[in-house]
């Protein structure tokens, strides 16, 4: 398997050299961690054995969360975390697409228009449920962006996991559609493209963005029934925090060429793209996020605060008996190769100089 860092490190001058005219800051931040990560000129730990006088020195992970080594455990924390959200009934996941013409705009003004995409992504579907004649009320959703295609190219949309339930806050009713599983229907998707390009290029105006004037009239939305809902979710959160594309996909480097796979949506077969490093990298760098954007969000009654709400309707609509609140899943343990107790972190930071004097390092004091 190829790893991200020794891409990095191969063809990061090449790739500076090229796109050094489109190269953001949160760009060459993102370089920098992913190289260093789990490297020996990075920072390390220090491990001692809980169980004998085993210690051993541990490159320090970047944690970035375009880093595909990185997030592991807080990707599956993040789906556990939905999963207690997920109320009883048919689940649906609406994608929102941008077009071409508006891609252009949504690169030079990503925190805007991400932000925008995604808030009228939901608005749309909130208008659609409260004037639906047998919902009439308020949805929930889960909320990702992805800003790439299977290809990594430039490709910005936002999935919504939405149950086909509202509720009705003035009346204290809750509703659902449970033929919406046998149909595989929830709402007009040509409908739903509409709205959503209304409310979408006026929030771009109200921004004061200058719209392209070849802006399409059709725009593409998709709404299709996804059962319980839990399957989408473990989908939604493999793309969250570890990066555009896993290492196992990274299938050559030869002659200064990466040759990557991806699975195409339409054949349901595996497919390669062969591109030069710099190219790779930039096709891997161009999906970093700006900084503190959140990528995935919750709205309606699926929202975080709502935890109380979602416990209170599983206990008066669908009879579920409460459960005990879920204590977070910790980390699995690292285990001593020699005795297989625990390994303690004692000290964390220490610069690759200080490898060279183990004494300096093995103090009894511990650096958290």
């Amino acid at each position: 398997m190829i790893a991200m860092a020794t891409l990095i490190e191969r063809f990061e001058a090449d790739y500076l050299r090229q796109y050094q005219n489109a190269v953001l800051p949160s760009h060459r931040q993102a370089l920098e961690a992913m190289k260093r990560c789990r490297s020996s000129s990075g920072l390390h730990m220090l491990a001692q054995c809980s169980g004998c006088d085993e210690q051993r020195f541990v490159p320090h992970s970047c944690g970035h969360r375009n880093c595909p080594h990185c997030q592991h455990f807080e990707s599956q924390q993040w789906i556990e975390r939905q999963t207690r959200l997920l109320v009883p009934g048919n689940y649906f996941l609406i994608t929102f697409t941008l077009p071409a013409e508006l891609r252009p705009l949504a690169w030079q003004h990503q925190r805007i228009v991400y932000a925008k995409l995604m808030q009228c992504a939901w608005e749309t579907l909130r208008s659609f449920s409260l004037n639906h004649k047998h919902l009439a009320g308020s949805p929930g959703a889960v909320a990702v962006l992805h800003t790439h295609s299977r290809r990594l190219e430039f490709h910005p949309h936002v999935h919504l996991a939405m149950p086909a339930a509202a509720l009705d806050a003035d009346q204290g009713l809750w509703r659902s559609l449970p033929s919406a599983k046998a149909k595989g229907y929830l709402f007009n998707h040509k409908a739903l493209a509409k709205v959503f390009r209304g409310k979408l290029l006026a929030a771009l105006r109200e921004e004061g963005l200058t719209l392209p004037t070849d802006c399409p009239e059709k725009w593409v939305v998709d709404c299709k029934g996804v059962g319980s809902g839990a399957k989408v979710l473990v989908y939604l959160g493999r793309y969250l925090y570890r990066g555009v594309i896993a290492e196992r996909d990274i299938v050559s480097c030869e002659n200064g060429q990466v040759t990557y796979r991806w699975r195409d949506s339409k054949t349901k077969k595996m497919a390669q793209r062969t591109v030069s490093g710099a190219t790779f990298l930039w096709l891997v760098l161009q999906h970093v996020l700006p900084k503190g954007f959140r990528r995935a969000r919750n709205y309606g009654f699926l929202h975080a605060n709502s935890k109380r709400l979602v416990a209170l309707l599983k206990l008066l609509v669908f009879k579920l008996a409460p459960t005990r609140p879920a204590t977070p899943t910790p980390r699995p343990p690292w285990l001593c190769t020699c005795c297989g107790a625990a390994m303690v972190i004692v000290r964390r930071r220490i610069l690759p100089t200080e490898l060279d004097d183990p004494g300096a390092v093995r103090q009894p004091e511990l650096a958290f």
